[in-house]
């Protein structure tokens, strides 16, 4: 792993008002999401420069009736040691840990996760459940080994409808930040 990102990013996280407004009166902390379709694994998840976007995806969370209002809440962001999925180092490293993360979880017996799509007919296959696997079981191993943690994990996340016809740009393509290591949060604002 290479030294830390000497970089601040903005990202911006999709929520309910009332949990945007008591983290940035310091009343309350994020979360970190744990769930087994993450895919960037485990971390507290940010749009980078993509406020809209975490906007949308607030309003999904409003129609799942999961939030009552939804916002944005902004957080300046120092990489720090960030496995960079847009940087092909990275990319390279999972692939070459994927045959023993395979080789592991076949000889106990277990099943290798799949990527899912979230309905039939999706072709975004939104439920990353190898995709989060492999992360955590490559970042876990790397950190034992080398005695140093991994702060942040970055990616480019392609969804939604083409651009346009014969199109690979999609609609709703990001960059996500999964933030690993809270220190890492520089401060929050409200957009």
């Amino acid at each position: 792993m290479e030294s830390p990102y000497q970089r601040l990013v903005m990202g911006y996280h999709g929520c309910d008002r009332g949990l945007r407004d008591r983290v940035l009166l310091g009343d309350m902390s994020l979360k970190q999401s744990n769930n087994k379709y993450d895919w960037l694994g485990r971390g507290l998840y940010f749009w980078e420069f993509g406020p809209e976007r975490a906007l949308e995806w607030a309003e999904e969370l409003k129609a799942r009736g999961r939030i009552d209002t939804p916002s944005v809440l902004g957080a300046y962001i120092n990489l720090g040691h960030c496995f960079d999925l847009l940087d092909v180092r990275y990319t390279k490293v999972l692939g070459e840990a994927y045959p023993e993360f395979e080789s592991v979880l076949s000889s106990s017996g277990k099943t290798i996760p799949v990527n899912l799509p979230l309905a039939p007919g999706d072709p975004d296959m939104l439920i990353r459940r190898r995709d989060c696997a492999v992360i955590n079981w490559t970042l876990d191993r790397y950190e034992n080994a080398m005695g140093t943690s991994i702060d942040t994990v970055r990616g480019v996340f392609q969804e939604g409808e083409a651009a346009f016809p014969g199109a690979f740009i999609r609609q709703k393509s990001h960059i996500q930040i999964a933030v690993r290591e809270p220190t890492c949060i520089v401060g929050f604002f409200r957009p």
